[in-house]
């Protein structure tokens, strides 16, 4: 059976891993986006300045105060590194792999930023601390149980995203606490230059993220899975929440005619093989159209599952529209 993620439930599987843009337009051969090989959106994008400041209420009605711009900040969480990169800001210490990626810092400079030890779901506070940060930036619901221990010695700020809209709400957020307000609304126009490029000519595919380990895989939902809030606009997305109990049969599955498919493999402890490669022991996998016709796309787990920025759903959005013309 596949289980469909609820928030908690999402959190929890993508913890579990060991470790872990560009208006669309063509690109020149010195690597620059050239305009005239591919016309802007005919939707007008614009953006609302960023003013800064130093409290705020959060997208989510968290209220924040800061005494000054954070100039130390620890990343407990990927959406963190994902607002920092786009806001030209190099996290004080991480726990998140997402930095290593090619669109990010890379591996050699990701190397240089200081990892908190305990792993996602347990950091170690004495190792957050010992960074004497400004600003603590975690998940809520995994994350939200630091708050006494780090209340007195620095902020923290809890998120909880769930689409594609408090991604960049926290964005803007983010850009006003730290000053970075140009770089916040550059950020956000690009992406939203993208996305709406994508909207205007939609893929009539049906298409499907799944996520997993093993056969126990889950079903990425609009309603509390970031990158698969952007697809309802851009393809043919047929999958709701069934909420933590709610599961997608693989017969289900097959009965959609699935034409292309995303998989986020999850690795336990090290390289342990591809999901798709281990879903093809199930006689029911190779019935699946996206999987006869060769269009199964084994994607970036650190971008796709637990980026969630606006650096993060570019490449998804990128590698997305690619696969679904």
């Amino acid at each position: 059976m596949l289980r469909a993620p609820s928030r908690s439930v999402r959190s929890w599987l993508t913890a579990l891993v060991a470790g872990s843009v560009l208006v669309g337009c063509g690109t020149s051969s010195d690597g620059s986006v050239s305009d005239k090989a591919k016309p802007a959106p005919k939707t007008e994008v614009t953006v609302e300045p960023i003013k800064a400041a130093t409290e705020l209420t959060d997208v989510n009605g968290v209220k924040i105060s800061l005494e000054k711009k954070p100039e130390r900040i620890v990343c407990l969480f990927a959406l963190c590194d994902d607002i920092l990169t786009e806001l030209g800001i190099v996290p004080t210490a991480t726990n998140s792999a997402l930095l290593a990626h090619p669109r990010f810092l890379g591996e050699a400079e990701a190397k240089e930023v200081d990892v908190i030890p305990g792993g996602f779901i347990a950091p170690e506070v004495e190792a957050i601390l010992s960074h004497k940060p400004d600003l603590v930036i975690g998940l809520g619901d995994t994350h939200g149980k630091l708050t006494p221990a780090l209340k007195g010695a620095t902020t923290f700020w809890a998120m909880q995203p769930e689409t594609w809209e408090d991604s960049v709400g926290y964005l803007r957020d983010t850009a006003a606490l730290t000053g970075r307000t140009a770089e916040g609304e550059k950020a956000e126009q690009v992406f939203r230059a993208k996305l709406a490029k994508a909207e205007e000519a939609p893929s009539d595919k049906t298409a499907l993220i799944i996520y997993g380990s093993d056969e126990n895989f889950g079903v990425a939902t609009p309603e509390g899975d970031v990158a698969a809030s952007l697809f309802p606009k851009i393809a043919d997305y047929p999958w709701k929440s069934r909420g933590v109990e709610g599961s997608y049969s693989l017969e289900e599955i097959l009965a959609r005619d699935v034409d292309v498919l995303f998989v986020e493999t999850m690795s336990f402890g090290g390289a342990d093989g591809k999901l798709s490669e281990k879903l093809a022991k199930n006689p029911l996998w190779s019935k699946i159209p996206a999987v006869k016709n060769g269009a199964v796309h084994e994607v970036n787990s650190e971008a796709w599952a637990k980026g969630r920025g606006t650096r993060s759903l570019g490449i998804v959005l990128d590698e997305a529209t690619a696969a679904l013309r």
